[in-house]
């Protein structure tokens, strides 16, 4: 299978204004994002989608490979598939820019779930890690992700789920993280359908392709460093380089 990683990348985030261009020790994060998915040499090739002409000179000046995208897209997914709709690749990564301490083993992982009759029927997968920290559970600048017993996604969500009402339970917590691994026709189709209710209201994306039927298969990964989406996630980072 021929494996590409796109990684969208905008300039004016929300919560945190140009924060891949942040400095993350000698480097910005966007450059600390890519030049990590390149050194795991698992894909053959490895682009940059960004909207902003400050991100993609950030990439070209430094020898990688980015191009441009329209400025209004709906979600990241939107924009890669801008991006590889005249590109042959049967496997389509999105690695999030703002995840810097990109590993080989976790995207490994992920690519591996498409492979055998098992992987046959795999449309989409995505990263999650276990959350512990009872203040990460219930930010909601953590995505938290349900799955059922064969690892399938049932539902996304900023809330705490599964609402502990019954603390002797004791559930497990995961984290969405945002690495997505699509057949590209999955990713073409995912452009097609108008946003979806439930993605509207937690403006999470992959809401909706369980809206439309679509689960995803979720891959455990015990460490993929921290998400940037906010000043305090900077520092955070910091301390782990």
């Amino acid at each position: 299978m021929k494996k590409i990683a796109m990684i969208p990348a905008r300039y004016a985030a929300t919560r945190f204004p140009a924060k891949l261009m942040q400095l993350l020790g000698t480097k910005t994060v966007i450059r600390h994002t890519y030049d990590n998915t390149v050194a795991t040499g698992l894909f053959d090739e490895v682009w940059v989608v960004t909207d902003s002409d400050i991100i993609y000179n950030e990439i070209i000046s430094n020898g990688g490979r980015a191009c441009m995208s329209r400025q209004q897209h709906e979600s990241g997914s939107d924009r890669i598939a801008e991006a590889v709709a005249d590109i042959e690749t049967d496997i389509v990564v999105n690695v999030q820019g703002d995840e810097p301490f990109v590993k080989k083993e976790p995207l490994q992982k992920l690519l591996q779930v498409f492979e055998g009759a098992a992987g046959e029927n795999v449309q989409v997968a995505s990263l999650m890690q276990v959350l512990k920290e009872p203040q990460f559970i219930a930010d909601p600048n953590y995505v938290k992700v349900a799955v059922d017993k064969h690892m399938n996604s049932l539902f996304f969500s900023r809330s705490i789920i599964p609402y502990p009402r019954n603390n002797e339970a004791k559930p497990i917590y995961y984290e969405h993280i945002g690495v997505y691994a699509f057949r590209k026709d999955a990713l073409m189709s995912f452009t097609t359908w108008p946003m979806t209710p439930l993605e509207a209201a937690e403006k999470i994306e992959c809401l909706r392709y369980l809206e439309n039927g679509v689960p995803l298969k979720m891959v455990v990964t015990e460490y993929m460093g921290v998400e940037i989406d906010t000043p305090e996630d900077l520092e955070r980072a910091a301390k782990l380089l």
